[in-house]
């Protein structure tokens, strides 16, 4: 140890890092502090302050049949697992897995399930999970329910079997901005003997870290804020209790489905400035959210952060201090005019996915969340009118005079 270093420990792994006092104490380091150095920690060999990328596939055994932390990429990479250990110490875990991309990662939980298991997930949520549980999943024999968990929790209540084994559940809801009370359903899993699961792809750890609320596994997929410049796929599950990491990494293991180095590399830059970039992100999607309230060929808006929001005061106290960059609104005009809306914007940008510094539009029924039936579209309250921003880092006068134009287009002007 150096003179006058300072040890900071994660809830993974100590580390060092020199100052010139001369003391030795303790620090606990607070989000965006860990988000840099957690995980990070300099080259050992060189000293660089950047991890080196391993692109190895293979690594060198001590001996035949002698164990060692890396022996083949599937099963462990040492920039992976830098990331993990970031992502980890952000969520309040204790291990992460990282993965091939977020449906990979949402598969490997599910996988947990048997023949015969139930689950139960809320009604908000995306809609490539919507088709794993109803496509993918009841193959292997394993029946789904959908609920509304935002709006009564005695519907979750009442939904739990003696055979369910997992809910699954996204808050803010997607596309709907729905918010589900995590300690409540958490309170309600446990009591059935059923694990919690959370997508908590939009609120990012930086804002809501529902392992501390009682849930059991968190996913995330780490393309969206994790990742954050649209250049990368991923997903992640992180897990407190270690008996169920154990259970995860086996499956992970053995199924294949893991994030690559490269990616693994790019996840761990884009945590370093996730709180930065959510928070302004947040800042902005207020702003537009209460613009767009305002527009009378604006039906509705969806979005935590305003005091008509039905989950307004639960936000307040689940989330920190902000409420996400993600908001939907529905316009006062058919199918047709939705999608038109969508195809005039210049700044907001036609696509699917999220979370990025780029602002994405998209109309829920034709894209993101096509793959649900049509009835359950209605019945959840995904109508042809409505559509969801992403919003990301340009200047909210910009993106204000962006949606104007394309209001306008589409219905006229206010």
């Amino acid at each position: 140890m150096f003179a006058g270093e300072v040890i900071f420990e994660s809830s993974l792994t100590p580390w060092r890092c020199a100052r010139s006092a001369p003391n030795t104490r303790r620090l606990a380091l607070q989000f965006r502090t860990r988000a840099i150095h957690v995980g990070n920690e300099p080259d050992p060999q060189t000293g660089a302050v950047v991890r080196p990328l391993h692109l190895a596939t293979t690594f060198v055994q001590p001996g035949a049949g002698e164990g060692a932390e890396f022996d083949y990429s599937r099963s462990g990479n040492p920039t992976r697992k830098a990331f993990e250990s970031t992502l980890a110490s952000l969520e309040g875990g204790t291990g992460a897995l990282a993965f091939s991309s977020g449906m990979a990662a949402t598969h490997c939980a599910i996988m947990l399930l048997s023949s015969g298991q139930h689950v139960v997930a809320g009604t908000d949520i995306y809609g490539g999970t919507y088709r794993l549980l109803h496509r993918v999943t009841t193959r292997a024999g394993v029946e789904v329910s959908l609920v509304p968990t935002a709006s009564d929790l005695k519907a979750l209540a009442a939904a739990m079997r003696p055979e369910t084994k997992m809910v699954w559940i996204e808050s803010p809801g997607n596309p709907l901005m729905s918010i589900t009370d995590l300690a409540g359903c958490a309170e309600i899993a446990r009591r059935h003997g059923a694990l919690l699961a959370v997508d908590n792809t939009f609120a990012t750890p930086a804002l809501t870290r529902p392992l501390e609320l009682g849930a059991d596994i968190v996913m995330h997929s780490a393309t969206k804020y994790i990742g954050g410049h649209s250049d990368v796929l991923g997903g992640a599950l992180v897990v407190k209790d270690p008996t169920l990491f154990g259970e995860l990494y086996f499956l992970q293991n053995a199924t294949g489905g893991v994030m690559a180095p490269l990616e693994s590399y790019l996840c761990s830059r884009g945590l370093k400035t996730l709180e930065l970039r959510v928070r302004e992100q947040s800042r902005t999607a207020r702003q537009i959210a209460e613009w767009l309230e305002s527009d009378p060929r604006v039906v509705r808006v969806y979005y935590p952060g305003l005091a008509t929001h039905p989950g307004h005061e639960l936000a307040r106290r689940q989330m920190d201090g902000a409420f996400g960059a993600m908001l939907s609104f529905e316009i006062a005009g058919d199918f047709a005019a939705a999608k038109l809306v969508a195809e005039s914007t210049r700044l907001f940008q036609l696509a699917v996915s999220l979370g990025a510094v780029e602002s994405l539009i998209e109309q829920p029924a034709s894209m993101s969340h096509a793959s649900y039936s049509g009835e359950d579209r209605l019945a959840y309250g995904i109508t042809d009118g409505l559509i969801r921003l992403s919003v990301g880092l340009e200047a909210f006068d910009d993106l204000r005079a962006d949606l104007d134009a394309a209001l306008t287009r589409a219905l006229g002007s206010r």
